[in-house]
């Protein structure tokens, strides 16, 4: 009896040694695992990244954001269908609407009126080199009732640009879209833009150039 209870005894301490053996061996594992997961890449010490200067990113975007509210940008990039006109960005007359390409619909095409250069005379229709059109049906971009955030959200989103990835691709059209140009000479005694061209291409590349981030 003696013997039995010896044995027992025994073989307790040894289960139980065997058992903190497992669960030490356990979590040396599992330090091990979190680490390797964590610094899987380690950086050299010298190595930095840059994200740029996110508040001058914001700041720079807020400042440029007015031009595209402003009736030269706004009109060709309503909410709904139907384009705006005008210093009033009144709904265009005539019934004029989208179209699946944007370039209207049927006999009503934008460049029906819209011509190669300005009609002279008031309140006669734009023109521009290339064809006057608005965004596509499935690529509204839309600006009119958009808030900061949410315009440089839009963007900068492939989804909704165009396609573009970066910020330096979404505004590359700045620089080489007639129609955007046409916005500071537009003619006929029409508002320009509340920023010189170069200062709004200027504030969009430091937004882009920092980053790209969007306001708050």
């Amino acid at each position: 009896m003696h013997r039995s209870k010896t044995f027992s005894k025994r073989n307790g301490l040894k289960l139980f040694i065997l058992s903190l053996a497992c669960l030490l061996f356990a979590g040396f594992g599992w330090s091990n695992r979190i680490n390797l997961s964590t610094f899987s890449e380690p950086r050299d010490k010298n190595e930095s990244v840059d994200y740029g200067d996110l508040e001058t990113a914001r700041a720079a975007f807020v400042e440029a954001y007015p031009v595209f509210m402003s009736p030269r940008c706004a009109n060709c990039h309503p909410a709904g269908d139907v384009p705006t006109q005008g210093d009033m960005m009144l709904l265009h007359t005539q019934g004029i609407t989208r179209g699946k390409d944007g370039k209207g619909v049927y006999g009503m095409k934008c460049t029906t009126c819209h011509q190669k250069e300005n009609l002279d005379g008031d309140h006669l229709p734009p023109g521009v080199s290339t064809e006057w059109h608005m965004p596509p049906a499935d690529m509204k971009m839309v600006f009119q009732g958009r808030t900061a955030k949410q315009l440089c959200l839009q963007l900068k989103d492939p989804k909704q640009n165009g396609g573009r990835k970066t910020p330096e691709e979404a505004i590359n059209h700045l620089e080489e879209d007639p129609i955007v140009h046409w916005g500071w000479s537009p003619g006929n005694g029409r508002t320009t833009p509340p920023l010189s061209y170069e200062v709004f291409l200027a504030k969009m590349k430091e937004w882009a150039g920092n980053g790209g981030t969007c306001p708050e």
